[in-house]
């Protein structure tokens, strides 16, 4: 089995939520339980630093990473979900996995995958385990995939879990109060693991002191003043609370005998990308005009970066738009100024909301636009629109940002 028939196989034979949505989700920890044992545990064997939250996981996770690879440790993440390449999922030290190791593991255990009949998401998660274990790493540093209690990842007992901030998103699954959803992703804290909570509400504090107390976890809170900043290579504003998270992990782990110096944060947090690959995070892809990309897709992340947007457009604010069709996408466009002008796509997956029903629904809200038959064609359109002096932000989904990086 080659490379391009172990993707294949990946793709269409397993239940894919990236693609497809709600039935892709497994509601227990089953079948990553049968995944580890048929694999000797590697997960077992691995120094593990396990990331939660509504938004900033993977900004939190690659700015860590970059930390601890300026200490010298060989670290290796996985996240999800890709944007180009499936290998984003699975790095170290910023590399890809290779595409031989993806076809060996494929090839190796598909005969008891055809058994078990696990999703897409679980044997991901299986395969960065095994390839690190494999590559030897000291550290590996794992951001849940959605929630975190039942979450294929939750089966590793960490040296930390970082939890990094409570949203309303994927309220089907999770629950629909802050309340609810702060009880799933505090399922990522182990007994007598210390937790650090980057950002927290009246509604959820008393949710993670109490699972933490049951736990005998040690708990930590982000210092988020505003007033301590830290010079970073990710753009954005909103980044600093990612960028302290991620120093107050390592300081955490310094704690317990991580060798780290203050030269290495420094040189990390100036090098978050060209350490790790991290992409699509608020990602400017021009100045004149400026071009933005950004993965926020729920209401909590897009408020954060729609007020960005507004601090830094200088001239007329282009928007190029889609949407999943799972989400509650009014929630969103609730936010969205009424003075842009839209250009509404649909992402190249079955999930993607089609444009012109997009188009309609936004309308309810004043923002008044074209539907374009693709991610491209809309972006096409509003560079040519664009003036020098304008500002043209591309988002909504993860999928959207995907086809024009």
């Amino acid at each position: 089995m080659n490379y391009t028939d172990a993707l294949e196989y990946l793709y269409n034979q397993l239940p894919m939520f990236q693609r497809t949505g709600p039935k892709a989700f497994k509601k227990d920890l089953n079948n990553i339980i049968a995944l580890m044992k048929h694999l000797g545990n590697p997960e077992r064997d691995l120094a593990c630093i396990h990331i939660a939250g509504t938004n900033g996981k993977g900004s939190t996770a690659h700015t860590l990473a970059s930390i601890l690879q300026e200490a010298g440790y060989k670290t290796g993440i996985y996240s999800s979900p890709h944007y180009k390449d499936f290998r984003e999922r699975i790095k170290i030290n910023g590399d890809f996995i290779s595409e031989q190791a993806v076809s060996v593991f494929v090839e190796s255990h598909k005969d008891f995958f055809s058994e078990l009949m696990p999703s897409f998401f679980e044997i991901t998660v299986a395969m960065a385990f095994w390839y690190f274990k494999k590559e030897k790493v000291d550290y590996a540093v794992i951001e849940t995939g959605l929630g975190g209690r039942l979450d294929s990842t939750n089966i590793i007992t960490p040296l930390l879990s970082i939890i990094t901030n409570i949203g309303l998103d994927h309220t089907n699954f999770l629950g629909n109060t802050l309340e609810l959803i702060a009880g799933e992703k505090a399922g990522i804290i182990k007994k007598e693991v210390p937790v650090l909570i980057s950002e927290f509400h009246p509604e959820t504090y008393s949710v993670f002191l109490e699972k933490a107390k049951e736990c005998n976890s040690e708990i930590h809170f982000t210092n988020q003043n505003p007033n301590i900043q830290h010079k970073s290579d990710l753009e954005g504003v909103f980044q600093t609370k990612n960028i302290n998270s991620a120093v107050k992990a390592a300081q955490i782990l310094k704690m317990n005998g991580l060798n780290l110096c203050d030269e290495a944060v420094s040189n990390a947090l100036l090098k978050v990308k060209e350490n790790t690959g991290m992409i699509g995070r608020w990602e400017i892809l021009s100045e004149q005009p400026k071009i933005i990309a950004d993965s926020a897709h729920n209401p909590h992340g897009l408020k954060i970066s729609l007020a960005e947007i507004k601090k830094q457009c200088k001239g007329k604010l282009h928007i190029v738009l889609g949407m999943v069709k799972d989400k509650d996408v009014e929630e969103s466009l609730k936010l969205f100024p009424d003075t842009a002008a839209y250009y509404f796509c649909k992402a190249d997956i079955p999930r993607g909301m089609d444009a012109e029903q997009f188009k309609s629904i936004a309308a309810k809200y004043n923002l008044i636009g074209e539907a374009y038959d693709s991610v491209m064609s809309a972006f096409t359109s509003a560079k040519a629109k664009a003036l020098e002096e304008d500002l043209v932000y591309i988002g909504g989904s993860v999928f959207v940002v995907a086809e024009v990086l």
